[in-house]
């Protein structure tokens, strides 16, 4: 074991004296690859902002479950009785055919009830589920649609299920945008270890005359295009951090605007590693394939 931490220390040791070595051409594949995976990583950054920012916008989506007319107390307390041991359920409120009555009196309604002589509505429960899955919303008006004294269920999830179905396509697009960039910086990767091979041909004749195995001579190559994605993968981070911090203030009124407060947030550590991890991935990708193509023939 320890053995084979000394080999890849070594090997590590001799990518960074190779990157180091030639420091312009490391800084700009490191802008390429970064500005390339800020695209698509930036871009599902977007999505999940955009979608705080509608949920603030729209409101809290909700189901309304109304009794019927010939209802009582009792049987108010017994359906608030069955809510409350909801486990999808975050919270509900008690809306009583009285006070409906007056809230729409002050909508400008007076006269049209006035003539109407007893109150015609019902008592009523407003759901807030958690979640904002649409399926969740059919699955609770299904369940509690068929409870005694339930006379009518309202879903408010048109929006929401409109909403999923934009950020869906959006993060597809967003896949496909990283997929195609991804292939992009594996080829870049390839080219660039296809002539660190070029460059070291006569260096890797005589370790293997010395008797160096394949994997001695291969280990660097795959990290120099690890490490290579790596720093692409923190110039990605850094643009994206940057273009938050320049779209944060137009962001914030465009949110007051809408009677909202949001604030646009950046990545968190998760999608920072995931995003740092993810570039490294392709540049050892690029470099397996290339010294697997190449270096046979070194």
């Amino acid at each position: 074991m320890s053995n084979w931490f000394y080999l890849h220390a070594r090997a590590i040791a001799h990518a960074l004296r190779r990157l180091f070595g030639q420091p312009v051409g490391t800084l700009l594949s490191a802008l390429v690859v970064g500005i390339a995976l800020s695209l698509p990583g930036g871009g599902y950054l977007l999505l999940d902002n955009l979608a705080s920012l509608a949920r603030g916008v729209s409101g809290t989506p909700e189901i309304s479950v109304f009794l019927d007319t010939q209802a009582q107390k009792a049987d108010a307390d017994a359906l608030e009785a069955r809510l409350k041991a909801l486990p999808q359920l975050a919270s509900y409120r008690f809306v009583a055919r009285d006070e409906a009555l007056k809230q729409l009196a002050a909508s400008g309604l007076g006269d049209v009830l006035g003539g109407l002589g007893d109150n015609p509505l019902p008592d009523a429960f407003v759901l807030t589920p958690r979640g904002e899955d649409p399926e969740l919303f059919e699955r609770m008006a299904a369940d509690i649609g068929t409870w005694p004294r339930v006379a009518h269920v309202q879903l408010d999830s048109a929006w929401v299920a409109r909403l999923h179905a934009l950020l869906e396509l959006g993060r597809l697009a967003v896949l496909m945008l990283a997929g195609l960039l991804g292939f992009a910086l594996v080829i870049v990767t390839f080219n660039t270890i296809r002539l660190q091979i070029l460059t070291q041909r006569q260096e890797i004749e005589v370790s293997r005359l010395l008797g160096a195995t394949d994997p001695f001579i291969r280990r660097p190559f795959y990290w120099f295009g690890g490490l290579q994605g790596a720093l692409g993968g923190l110039v990605a981070l850094g643009t994206v951090w940057a273009g938050v911090q320049a779209l944060g203030q137009p962001v914030a009124r465009l949110a007051e605007t809408y009677g909202a407060v949001f604030v646009l947030g950046g990545p968190d550590w998760r999608a920072s590693a995931a995003i740092v991890a993810f570039a490294a991935f392709l540049g050892w990708l690029g470099a397996v394939i290339s010294v697997r193509r190449h270096l046979a023939g070194a």
